[in-house]
């Protein structure tokens, strides 16, 4: 029994990593699976070494967080390393995802991939943010108080799920609580799905650039593609080091190293870089209620993207209307994220707007119409 579950373990291994047909001309914008596969990694052992230390009370955990930093041995590498891979892990997500919009991946017969790939988007925001409270700053609880407010604008109930979420009626012991424990299960859950992802890839291959089937140009992942997984694996951890000795604090907030006083608001609260895309759109909406699902709605927005592109060729290779929109949609998001990190005011709340407008009639109008356009043309180039 226990040589046929090494034989199966083996057989599993040789078929995802060293056997499996890849298309021979990927380029290396198809290694960010692995370098979120390695982030994942390192944030959950990193992530089990803090808990060790790290107390869920509003009394002591802006403390325990201190502690860490500067009794535990090598405590502050740990930390520093959880915090930036946070922000690596977006990057990375950020482009795996901009690829697979660019070179049309989630077409079918890959709709399932794309699918659970927003489910996991998804989960790391709220894994994510949950991280973000708990070091107890006030970046800390004034984030957690506005966002989990949100909740209120839902009818009925609304103002109940926040209490229940609360665990009483402001942000306290029973909060941090609930969201340590969730912070820490969710990263089990990413696996999960992570595992779920690779099983939906492995049954039809990665996409190709070209937008065409290459069942007959494939190469073996190992040696081909392992090595070229390595060759930004090992640059990943050269940056990575470069901000954890030189730059730790670069890509974080220096509000959230003064203790959460719920007495003293801060002058702008704002959450992590990686959220501001997505606070903006809620910002942008003068409705509290309607902010709140225009949020939610440019998350889940992505999954109608295989109904919505009609066009019979995959990818934005050879389409150059579609491909100068695409980085329209691009430079919209850059401009989102940074009307998130400013004050609601004149003109960032116009700006703001256009730019919420301008997201979501990319997904519903704009690559529908294109798609459209670009089919009767090559009908009619046909028929001529």
């Amino acid at each position: 029994m226990r040589t046929l579950k090494k034989n199966m373990l083996l057989r599993l291994v040789n078929s995802y990593i060293v056997d499996s047909p890849e298309p021979a001309n990927i380029s290396y914008l198809w290694n960010f699976g692995s370098l979120l596969g390695v982030c994942l990694v390192l944030q959950i052992l990193t992530g089990i070494f803090l808990a060790m230390h790290y107390q869920p009370h509003v009394d002591f955990a802006f403390n325990s967080v201190e502690h860490i930093m500067r009794d535990v041995n090598n405590g502050w590498a740990i930390r520093y390393t959880h915090a930036n891979v946070a922000s690596f892990f977006f990057i990375f997500v950020y482009i795996h995802i901009a690829r697979g919009l660019y070179y049309g991946s989630y077409k079918s017969p890959r709709v399932l991939l794309w699918s659970i790939g927003v489910i996991i988007l998804v989960v790391m925001m709220a894994t994510g943010f949950l991280g973000y409270v708990l070091p107890y700053g006030q970046m800390s609880l004034w984030g957690a108080t506005v966002i989990t407010n949100l909740l209120s604008a839902i009818p009925v109930f609304g103002q109940d799920l926040v209490e229940l979420i609360w665990g009483g009626f402001s942000v306290n012991n029973a909060t941090l609580n609930r969201f340590f424990s969730l912070h820490y299960l969710l990263p089990f859950l990413l696996a999960a799905l992570v595992v779920a992802h690779l099983i939906a890839l492995h049954t039809h291959g990665s996409n190709n650039p070209n937008g065409i089937g290459s069942s007959t140009d494939r190469l073996t992942m190992h040696p081909y593609f392992t090595f070229k997984d390595l060759v930004t694996i090992f640059l990943f951890f050269l940056i990575l080091s470069i901000f954890v000795f030189y730059y730790p604090n670069m890509l974080g907030h220096s509000d959230n190293y003064i203790p959460a006083n719920p007495m003293q608001t801060p002058a702008s609260i704002v959450p992590e870089w990686y959220l501001l895309p997505f606070y903006a759109i809620l910002r942008s909406i003068p409705n509290k209620l309607l902010g709140v699902i225009a949020m939610f709605g440019s998350l889940f927005i992505l999954l109608i993207l295989p109904i919505t592109d009609v066009s019979r060729v995959r990818g934005n290779q050879f389409r150059p209307a579609m491909k100068l929109f695409f980085w329209f949609f691009v430079v919209n998001f850059f401009i989102l994220m940074w009307i998130g990190s400013q004050h609601p005011t004149s003109p960032y709340v116009e700006i703001g707007q256009i730019s919420t407008a301008f997201y979501f009639l990319w997904f519903i109008l704009i690559v529908p119409v294109l798609g459209l356009s670009e089919n009767t043309i090559m009908d009619v180039a046909t028929e001529k």
